[in-house]
């Protein structure tokens, strides 16, 4: 890992100097000051001159295609550090709303200013259906140490085993982004792998009460392409314990990235007997996050918040943001375009065919 005050800016980084917009597949461009400050006159924004010319507040910029014509960008104070590794391209910034993040192939993984929002969903319930899980795998997770932090908070848990490819952005983690492991990688209970988490599922001789997978989005050119699929989702059950479940994270779920989510779904459907989608809203990546629960056991939607609430105060240590069981009874009954999209979907992703997120794997 090397730090570098001025590495070389991807294209999803800018200064304020031009830069030419490329439409080459999934490729992000910066944006420049004085196109926004006219933008802002142009649809009326009411700002005065001197007003308009300083209402940004960062020089510099990561930008993200939502789809090829939706762009969510932030504005970033410092880069702390910059690698291209064997598998991905990674920074980790620090922005002035959000805090410290970590960008992993431009796409923006997650930060301390409002991690809670994607990795208290993506852990808790989960938990909560099993009630004591014991044994718990993580399959990437971007060596970020949130995810391992929220599951061993369940005191019932035993043993929590992570695996990711790349070992260097998960030193970068452990260096710059204390606040997202808080200790996590010290824990007895915790142990890292480094490795291909289609070859750990192939040998692992271990059952599994929890699988969360964890991994970034299947663009073409990234470390996920072919995980996203019926042949990984098989696997995955092959490691499950009779009762145990399995956690997908899936992706947007912005009408333009639904059809992507739903057959995700029925994917699961052709490999388990229950599956359960719900979304959350992380407020840094500009769009709703769906995750999807798949089981052989049933996983009510009918809860009641009083018996969970009771459950984690019971089993899981210090206070949670924003899960409670009023918030797992919302996340558990998605609206209805959601629902209605998973039921008309017809088609299954294979290792043949597998899903192809938009965006780009390897900044310029």
């Amino acid at each position: 890992m090397r730090e570098n005050k001025e590495p070389r800016l991807g294209k999803n980084f800018s200064k304020t100097s031009p830069v030419e917009p490329t439409h080459a597949s999934g490729a992000s461009f910066g944006i420049k000051r004085s196109a926004l400050v006219h933008y802002a006159k142009m649809v009326g924004l009411g700002l005065g001159k001197s007003m308009a010319q300083n209402w940004l507040g960062a020089d510099l910029w990561v930008t993200e295609y939502i789809t090829p014509v939706d762009v969510y960008a932030h504005g970033v104070s410092r880069i702390l550090a910059f690698q291209k590794t064997a598998f991905q391209e990674m920074y980790v910034v620090e922005s002035e709303s959000y805090g410290k993040a970590l960008v992993l192939d431009g796409k923006w993984q997650s930060c301390t200013g409002d991690e809670f929002l994607y990795h208290e969903p993506l852990v808790h319930p989960a938990a909560v259906h099993h009630g004591a899980p014991r044994q718990v795998l993580i399959l990437g997770g971007g060596g970020r140490g949130y995810v391992p932090g929220e599951v061993l908070r369940w005191q019932t848990v035993e043993k929590v085993v992570m695996v990711d490819i790349d070992g260097e952005v998960v030193e970068a983690c452990r260096q710059h982004l204390a606040e997202m492991h808080c200790g996590s990688f010290d824990d007895p209970r915790f142990e890292l792998k480094v490795g291909d988490a289609l070859v750990y599922l192939d040998e692992t001789q271990e059952d599994w009460d929890i699988v969360i997978s964890d991994l970034t989005d299947p663009i073409e050119e990234g470390p996920s392409f072919k995980l996203f699929t019926k042949e990984y989702f098989a696997r995955v059950r092959n490691v499950l314990t009779p009762n145990g479940i399995f956690v997908l994270q899936s992706g947007s779920v912005a009408p333009a990235n639904l059809p992507i989510y739903a057959r995700l779904a029925h994917t699961l459907q052709s490999v388990y007997r229950y599956v359960q989608p719900y979304i959350t809203y992380a407020s840094t990546y500009g769009a709703p996050w769906g995750f999807l629960l798949a089981s052989d056991r049933p996983l009510p939607t009918a809860i009641d918040p009083q018996a969970v609430d009771r459950l984690l105060a019971e089993k899981v240590s210090g206070p949670l943001k924003m899960f409670d069981g009023t918030t797992m009874l919302g996340l558990l009954h998605p609206p209805a375009h959601i629902r209605q999209a998973i039921a008309a979907e017809t088609e299954v992703y294979t290792e043949a065919h597998p899903p192809k997120f938009f965006g780009k794997g390897i900044l310029g």
